[in-house]
């Protein structure tokens, strides 16, 4: 497993990351279990996979329990990163952010008890404040818990380049966390160019299977219980599921050809564009983890992702 140095760390982090969202046993469908998350983060460990990404949301916390719990003695080796500034709604309705300076420490202090850390290695702002907290003054908090050792580095997640920018001032920014995919592909333009300027950043890559679309496991329409979200995700239905299909049928060819999965082909391709540091990959079961890690392998390959960057080209993004 090839790592990434995160610019402006000593963080090297594995190119496949581990996103633990499924674990927290919401909105993936009623096939997780506690156990299955467990195997996979074992399987993760044993192909060399050394940071896992979650968040407070993932289950009310659940995720960052099965996670702790599977890690046992080996959490010390690993880099956990973590999200900030979510807070969950009532009964049925939305979680909203709260970037407020009161709730940013709380929030992450109740990350510390349920990690059972003493510092975060990076801690992200989940996504933008809509209740109308400058960001200047999100950035001035954590920048205090920096100083007070509560975390190492700290990053954003779903932010546009403009705030991208302002956030690079603070000498704790290191990354940024965004979608990115052969179908969604928004991160090339203005993104990509902040992630460069006026210092390097890291870029983590999330959804870079689209939310399983891109593993070639789908071949039309499919029915997910109401549990899982994707059942009302309307990229997988319409146009943009035979989109999406037509593309996965001609990234099969190519995996079929090196007898590898269709997703270590789709995250190799993210993993080898200009700017990544590394793709975040969720999954419910050690033999995902186990497909998806072989995209490292996938990655240092320079005429496969030539071959797929043909094949994208043909298709285009949404």
């Amino acid at each position: 497993m090839q790592t990434r140095q995160l610019p402006g760390t000593e963080l090297g982090l594995s190119v496949v990351g581990f996103g633990c969202w499924a674990m927290g046993g919401q909105y993936w469908g009623d096939d997780v279990t506690d156990d299955a998350s467990t195997a996979a983060v074992h399987a993760a460990l044993d192909e060399g996979i050394n940071w896992f990404d979650t968040a407070p949301l993932y289950g009310d916390g659940h995720a960052d329990d099965v996670l702790v719990k599977a890690l046992g003695d080996r959490k010390r080796d690993v880099i956990i990163a973590t999200k900030v500034g979510v807070r969950l709604g009532g009964e049925g309705s939305h979680a909203r952010s709260d970037l407020t300076p009161a709730w940013v420490i709380d929030d992450t202090e109740a990350s510390l008890r349920r990690l059972g850390l003493e510092t975060i290695d990076l801690l992200q702002v989940h996504w933008p404040c809509d209740g109308g907290t400058p960001l200047e003054d999100t950035l001035a908090t954590l920048e205090q818990l920096r100083s007070q050792g509560k975390i190492r580095y700290f990053g954003l997640c779903n932010y546009d380049a403009a705030d991208v920018r302002v956030a690079a001032a603070s000498p704790g920014m290191v990354s940024l966390q965004t979608p990115y995919s052969l179908l969604r592909r928004e991160f090339e333009g203005q993104l990509r160019a902040a992630v460069c300027s006026p210092r390097e950043l890291g870029m983590l890559a999330y959804e870079p299977l689209c939310r399983g679309l891109l593993t070639g496991k789908y071949q039309g329409e499919t029915v997910f219980p109401s549990s899982d979200m994707r059942s009302w995700d309307d990229r997988f239905s319409g146009p943009r599921l035979h989109h999406a299909l037509a593309l996965v049928r001609d990234l099969q060819r190519v995996a079929d050809r090196l007898n590898v999965p269709c997703s270590a082909v789709a995250v190799a391709w993210v993993i080898a564009q200009p700017s990544v540091t590394a793709a975040i990959t969720g999954a419910k079961t050690a033999d995902q983890i186990r497909q998806n890690a072989q995209a490292a392998r996938v990655a240092r390959r320079p005429k496969v992702i030539k071959v797929v960057d043909q094949i994208a080209s043909i298709h285009g993004g949404w």
